[in-house]
């Protein structure tokens, strides 16, 4: 068996998911062409060397349907030959991709292949591809879909956190993320977004709030009361009898942001890297998906890290750095309290809550978020996992060259 080798990494900044976001006039085909043709660009690559490109994109309709994958191929500029495909597993499409990539690259069936995401969450809105899980009574009825919200709120109550400690998390998050982003550390990868005529619509993450406090979030009302009120509450206490009710304590201050992004990940073979003249920077040492319970539709991350450690014969120390999805603050307090991992170690640049969740894109963000700073911390090894809809989750091991 082979080896997959991670060589570069571009991403765009996060804009702000709607109207008066800086990326709402580009469209997604846009935003992924841009990343593709500066991956392409800046690495030299010939086209005819990829034999795949695969994009996670979570509402795959309008815009962002009909495969985008391949029509941002052929604007990008990498000619009539390379196919591309895209895929959807919730928020760890683009995980997903690079796993797939990584694995078709271990097997031999490829050589390199160019994997990541895209969401433009202010043009497709979440939900709107529908499914069965929303409307279809045979599903419904016997696996009701839980709204992540109140599955966050549920996953606080059995785990016993409160509204002061998902705040806490948030507020240190945005600090992180400012602090990160004012020191540069995003920059080896941040590609700034043009619109039709050159000129510079975005070049840093738009939705940082460096200014956010105990105190600011304090005033924000609970974002799923509603839906727990619509009958979600009673569903999660007859799984769960052994609460007595669901405490509602997310808000859109410690919940991941609505954001626009694209991201893409070069991952080939060490053959690949000497015919190019490419110096591999990390390799993808194991990856697993896994599905829990759906009730509790944020869980999968803690079972996805125990098969990814005794799938790589690891422990929990060995691993310098972590990415946790910030779907909401509660995840990553969860997975934290769960390996007892040291916070220090955990999103160390912040995550989705100060930056934006952009749903198919996030996963190789992280990726790549994680593998800067390994370099720039000179640490060897990472994982990164993310939480999806319905108890599914993913997770991945890297580790530098």
């Amino acid at each position: 068996m082979g080896e997959a080798f991670i060589y570069d990494h571009v991403r765009t900044p996060r804009g702000r998911g709607r109207i008066d976001g800086a990326l709402h006039q580009v469209t997604p085909l846009q935003l992924t062409s841009q990343v593709l043709r500066a991956l392409r660009l800046r690495n030299q690559i010939d086209p005819n060397q990829i034999d795949d490109v695969g994009l996670g994109i979570v509402m795959p309709i309008g815009e962002q349907g009909a495969d985008l994958t391949r029509f941002a191929l052929l604007d990008a500029g990498y000619g009539d030959q390379v196919p591309g495909y895209q895929i959807n597993r919730y928020c760890t499409s683009a995980l997903d991709a690079i796993n797939q990539a990584a694995a078709s690259v271990i097997s031999g069936a490829a050589t390199a292949i160019i994997a990541g995401g895209v969401e433009s969450m202010s043009r497709v809105a979440i939900g709107s591809d529908g499914g069965p899980c929303y409307s279809d009574p045979h599903i419904t009825r016997r696996f009701p879909y839980m709204p992540n919200g109140v599955g966050a709120d549920l996953m606080a109550a059995l785990n016993g956190f409160d509204r002061n400690d998902v705040d806490a998390y948030a507020v240190e998050s945005q600090r992180r993320a400012a602090y990160a982003s004012s020191q540069g550390y995003f920059d080896r990868s941040l590609l700034a977004v043009r619109d039709v005529l050159g000129q510079v619509l975005l070049e840093h993450d738009e939705a940082i709030r460096p200014g956010t406090t105990l105190e600011s979030l304090g005033k924000l009302k609970p974002a799923f009361l509603t839906a727990g009120d619509q009958g979600y509450d009673a569903i999660a206490l007859r799984r769960y009898p052994c609460l007595e009710t669901i405490e509602h304590i997310h808000t859109g201050g410690n919940s991941s942001g609505i954001v626009d992004g694209a991201s893409a990940v070069l991952i080939g073979s060490r053959q690949f890297g000497l015919d190019n003249g490419l110096t591999p920077r990390a390799r993808i040492r194991c990856s697993v998906q896994v599905a829990s319970e759906p009730l509790l539709s944020l869980g999968g991350p803690m079972p996805a890290t125990e098969r990814l450690l005794q799938r790589s014969g690891l422990r929990i120390s060995d691993i310098d750095l972590f990415e946790v999805n910030e779907a909401f603050s509660i995840v990553p307090l969860t997975y934290s309290r769960h390996f007892d991992v040291d916070p220090l170690q955990l999103n160390v640049n912040g995550g989705a809550i100060a930056l934006g969740h952009p749903l198919g894109a996030t996963g190789a963000i992280l990726l790549g978020t994680v593998l800067d700073e390994l370099e720039r911390r000179d640490l060897s090894t990472a994982l990164i996992t993310l939480c999806a809809a319905a108890g599914q989750a993913t997770a991945t091991l890297i580790e530098r060259i």
